[in-house]
């Protein structure tokens, strides 16, 4: 993970000298650039050096700007994975493009339906600390993920969370209740069904842990599991099959979607 981290941070730096590059040829100082993209001059300066991911709305507006030729542009799925620490890169890449998205979690709210202000929290409290401007980096890209319930098709999505999760004031009682809220807002979706497992529950499958199932536009079936920053990517099909079980056990344990939102409700009630 740490050379993928490497390759990463060596991607940035590369796209950066080839923005400075087309700057250079186009005449402008980062100052006049900073001007013409309504940015601080900060924010041309650290993009250049490698130092802050950009945003794709702002790769857009320069490869315009400098006429690059569309150079830039072509880079910009490259740096929106690098926004992704390492371990997560290939789940983020197939959740994209996923027809099916199933997942089960334990610790915290699962990041497709976490609000901002949750994100936030989640990543500031991370140990060993990370730096602000990771944070942000780390959120903005959350966020970015959260663009699969935009899409059409829409994928079928599925998700069972932890009761304790539910009451648990992460970031503080102002900020679980707009989570709360943001959870009956995307279980209202057609292509999503949301399912709380109660902590009072004596018979319980999913005491392994964090897991996603996915399914692919190409109908490849994989799984993702993960545990303190150390994860794998599953594509054996036996191993994979037997999560998919699993994962069937722990929604069939669990409140049923109806029974999730009314429990969500009356949580809300009481925050």
């Amino acid at each position: 993970m740490a050379e993928r981290d490497d390759a990463g941070a060596g991607f940035l730096k590369c796209f950066g000298k080839q923005m400075k590059l087309f700057r250079e040829l186009a005449g402008l100082t980062q100052a006049e650039l900073a001007k013409r993209l309504n940015y601080g001059e900060d924010q041309v300066s650290s993009v250049e050096q490698g130092r802050r991911i950009p945003k794709p709305a702002f790769i857009d507006m320069v490869d315009e700007v400098l006429n690059a030729h569309g150079v830039l542009k072509a880079m910009k799925d490259e740096v929106a994975q690098v926004r992704y620490p390492a371990f997560f890169r290939d789940a983020a890449r197939l959740e994209a493009e996923a027809v099916e998205c199933h997942a089960y979690d334990c610790q915290v709210i699962n990041g497709l339906l976490q609000t901002e202000e949750y994100a936030r929290a989640v990543f500031t409290m991370r140990r060993p600390l990370l730096a602000e401007e990771t944070i942000e980096q780390r959120v903005t890209a959350r966020l970015a993920r959260q663009e699969i319930f935009s899409r059409w098709p829409a994928p079928l999505m599925s998700f069972v969370i932890e009761e304790v999760l539910l009451r648990r004031p992460i970031g503080g009682e102002s900020v679980l209740r707009g989570q709360l809220e943001q959870l009956l807002l995307i279980g209202q979706k057609r292509n999503v069904e949301i399912q709380v497992m109660p902590t009072d529950r004596e018979d319980h499958a999913g005491l392994g842990g964090h897991l996603i199932l996915m399914e692919t536009a190409g109908h490849q079936r994989v799984a993702y599991v993960e545990v303190a920053n150390v994860s794998r990517l599953l594509t054996e099909r036996k191993m994979v099959r037997e999560l998919e079980a699993q994962y069937g056990i722990i929604r069939a344990q669990a409140l049923t979607p109806q029974e999730s939102m009314t429990f969500i409700e009356k949580l809300l009630g009481e925050a």
